[in-house]
């Protein structure tokens, strides 16, 4: 069972959306276009592309295709009927068909350096520990924290608040920073 919390912080942990509310209901945006939402009764509703919509309503039977008029625009699911892996997927395919496509393929270039080299971190740009995990060093670069430098910048909580940034990860990027003469930001 997935939560409003993990929908937030999945669609959080993507670059520059942001939270409000469309019609009295928790709304995710990027640059102004809505990518999901959750209504008062406890659906997910996605912004996805028609064959996106289609593979999503045949991998989860208990949801249904979004429309407009006659138009397919999405995928809505009760939020408690799908599991927290695919919850981010599919989080991800509906941001990624809203977001501007400058913005879209950086992210995209951002994880591409991620998974580019066995440790985890790239090795044309930045400097993060390999021991952080893939998942935090793909949430760390798609939030532009490619080098320990940045990730100074910020506090504990906002790289926790990162999707794929858990305990571990931080422990270890402050680790790496004391032995650098660093520090994360204080709150």
């Amino acid at each position: 069972m997935t939560t409003l919390a993990q929908l937030r912080k999945a669609a959080l942990a993507l670059p520059e959306t942001e939270e409000g509310t469309h019609f009295g209901i928790a709304a995710f945006s990027v640059r102004g276009k809505g990518f999901a939402s959750v209504t008062k009764d406890g659906y997910v509703q996605l912004r996805l592309p028609r064959d996106e919509a289609e593979a999503a309503v045949a991998a989860h039977p208990g949801g249904e295709l979004l429309t407009r008029g006659a138009a397919p625009i999405g995928f809505r699911v009760p939020l408690a009927d799908i599991n927290g892996k695919d919850l981010n997927a599919l989080v991800r395919a509906a941001w990624f068909g809203r977001a501007p496509k400058r913005l879209a393929a950086s992210l995209a270039e951002a994880e591409a350096a991620a998974d580019g080299s066995a440790d985890g971190a790239s090795a044309h740009e930045g400097d993060l520990p390999g021991g952080i995990g893939r998942p935090a060093t793909r949430a760390l670069f798609g939030a532009g924290l490619t080098t320990l430098e940045r990730v100074a910048g910020r506090t504990e909580a906002e790289l926790l608040a990162l999707h794929g940034v858990g305990p571990k990860a931080v422990r270890i990027l402050k680790q790496t920073l004391a032995e650098r003469g660093l520090a994360l930001r204080s709150p």
